[in-house]
């Protein structure tokens, strides 16, 4: 790693070195060849897993992931175990006091209902709210005991929230309802509901990762990022349900029941952030945490038909607690709108003094910064890779690809890509290991109340030679190193691809009892998200319209997203990127991104509590 200057006015610190991978075939789609298995088989199996070596070694070697010891060519590069890279500021003196700012300056509510009132999105923003709270004909007390009246009475709402502190949630909104009778509010987020995800600390709250352990910490406290959400006066109204441990992308849960997606309830809402997607697309909340170390921000809000934003690796502090897969995982927003993911973005990225990491990174500009109009627009497309979606993905995205060339100014480069099923593999064995190797779930066996999937997960992970893991780390590099490359030949560059190569995850009766391990299916949903988390870039997915679901995988229309991957600390450039999604979107009229069946206007529990 080093510090490099990338341009004369560019700084980094760890910027991989930029240098061209050795080129490799074109790509491929991997061939299905692990079983799938649910219901009893699958209980059997799972048990069976954590007590004879057998399988797990049986299912590591059918996965490939030895793979790696053939990649002759990463003998020439060093193994990168933290993808974190910051951005520096300039050198030039009064350029570098203003970037040095770490305070975060909250815009106005009103800049935030002008942006919003500019959006042709019809989903409730978090200006519905503040809006009405500024005239005081609704007030977040009133709002809140509606919604928790709502959550409480329909079942399908329940299940997404796995815990729910009513007078904390009550006192909150009072707290907020006073603020702006005495027209003081925090934030153009004071007084808006808000959801957390079951991975980060929340004081007062208990966290199981989804599952029936305990990783409550003993200590207490917040995560900083949420803990910023609070100070910006934010209600959180609960946290949120999660694919057990976060190891897939159904958000299937047979222990606290699985939230199906509200656009069609044949379908899972994607995880293993489904609760906070769910609550989104069920119009519950405008934004809501999301956690993802291999798509478990994007995958639910492509299915869902959410904007969702996994930020640049280490940017987002969620101290004091601990990350269970330190080097793919990050925290980010998922919301209805471009405008409050942008906002949830900017206040949860505010720089942690106490965290070493994320206290390099500056602060994140209360608005667009000036130059994000000026830059080079450039999409790269690595074709094989890109076309291998479905028919109907490829169709829908291709739609919004033409509208940026045509409409936006955007131009398109096709890039190459080195080794990507490869690095599919050394995504997956890394994050595996690192999820394994927490003690509470390897020490001295692997706890019982687990469900079956997660017993075959975590006895897989815990296959992983040093070899093969260290080899894996020697292709992040490699991958870094060449991304790295393409962002000095193409100074702007944005990746883009399908978020999913697949339109949704059908359910089946028997997965809702015990679970269901497709791990074919699996690693088909994550075929472009893991390059992000493996190497730490910011990425963004946005809507870009409901298909039929074909190919076998049961009736209806879901929706799919399209999704850009930028350089590391780019954010500025993907979120330009997702507001011209969004006005594309809605001024195409709301059969592209309708809201599903099961959207609840919050207009009637407003209304009706007020």
């Amino acid at each position: 790693m080093e510090s490099s200057t990338r341009t004369s006015q560019t700084r980094f610190y760890a910027y991989p070195q930029p240098r061209e991978a050795p080129a490799t075939p074109p790509y491929t789609a991997p061939p299905a060849n692990n079983p799938v298995v649910r219901g009893l088989p699958l209980a059997i199996v799972g048990s069976l897993s954590t007590k004879l070596n057998l399988i797990p070694s049986f299912l590591y070697t059918n996965t490939k992931f030895s793979l790696l010891r053939t990649i002759k060519d990463l003998e020439s590069y060093e193994p990168r175990y933290n993808p974190t890279v910051v951005k520096l500021p300039p050198l030039d003196a009064e350029d570098a006091q203003h970037s040095d700012e770490k305070h975060y300056r909250v815009p106005s509510i009103q800049e935030i209902a002008d942006q919003q009132a500019a959006s042709p999105n019809h989903y409730h923003s978090s200006s519905f709210y503040t809006s009405q709270y500024q005239t005081l004909s609704l007030t977040p007390t009133k709002v809140i005991e509606g919604l928790l009246a709502q959550i409480s009475s329909r079942e399908e709402h329940g299940t997404a929230f796995l815990q729910i502190i009513p007078e904390k949630v009550i006192a909150a909104a009072e707290a907020s309802t006073t603020r702006y009778r005495n027209r003081k509010p925090l934030s153009p987020l004071d007084g808006v509901p808000v959801a957390v995800k079951d991975e980060l600390d929340l004081d007062g709250y208990e966290k199981s990762l989804g599952s029936l352990l305990d990783f409550t910490r003993k200590e207490g406290g917040t995560s900083w990022c949420i803990q910023k959400l609070e100070d910006a006066g934010a209600i959180i109204v609960g946290k949120t349900s999660m694919h057990e441990l976060g190891l897939d992308t159904t958000n299937n849960n047979p222990t606290h029941g699985t939230p199906l997606n509200p656009h069609n309830p044949h379908y899972y809402t994607g995880g293993s952030s489904g609760g906070s997607a769910y609550a989104v697309a069920a119009g519950l909340i405008p934004i809501a945490h999301g956690a993802d170390g291999g798509g478990s921000i994007r995958i639910p809000a492509s299915y869902c038909g959410l904007y969702g934003l996994k930020p640049t690796h280490g940017q987002i502090s969620i101290s004091p607690t601990r990350n269970l897969a330190a080097s793919n995982c990050v925290h980010g927003p998922m919301a209805s709108n471009m405008t409050d993911l942008a906002l949830a973005y900017r206040i949860m990225a505010a720089p942690d003094p106490a965290n070493p990491t994320s206290s390099l990174f500056p602060a994140p500009p209360t608005t667009p910064s000036p130059s994000s109009t000026t830059h080079a627009k450039i999409l790269g497309i690595c074709r094989p890779w890109f076309s291998s979606a479905s028919p109907n993905v490829l169709s829908a995205c291709s739609a919004l690809l033409s509208h940026y060339t045509t409409s936006l100014n955007y131009t398109t480069v096709d890039i190459a890509l080195p080794h990507l099923h490869a690095g599919q593999l050394a995504h997956g064995l890394t994050i595996l290991a690192e999820i394994a190797s927490s003690p509470a779930l390897s020490s001295p066996t692997i706890p019982a109340p687990l469900s079956p999937a997660n017993k075959l997960l975590l006895s897989v992970g815990g296959q992983v030679p040093a070899t093969d893991l260290l080899l894996a780390q020697q292709l992040r590099s490699m991958l870094m190193q060449h991304l790295a490359y393409l962002f000095r030949q193409h100074p702007g560059l944005l990746i883009v691809t399908p978020t999913t190569p697949n339109a949704g995850w059908r359910r089946y009766g028997s997965d809702m009892r015990c679970g269901v391990s497709d791990a074919d299916m699996s690693v088909r949903s994550m075929r472009y998200v893991w390059l992000a988390n493996f190497t730490g870039c910011p990425a963004i997915t946005v809507p870009v319209g409901m298909v039929d679901a074909g190919e076998g995988e049961g009736g209806g229309r879901v929706p799919v997203g399209l999704m850009a991957m930028g350089e590391w600390e780019n954010e500025e450039a993907l979120l330009e990127w997702g507001r011209g999604a969004e006005e594309w979107a809605w001024r195409e009229g709301e059969e592209r991104v309708r809201k599903g069946e099961g959207w609840e206007d919050a207009r009637r529990w407003c209304e009706g509590s007020a």
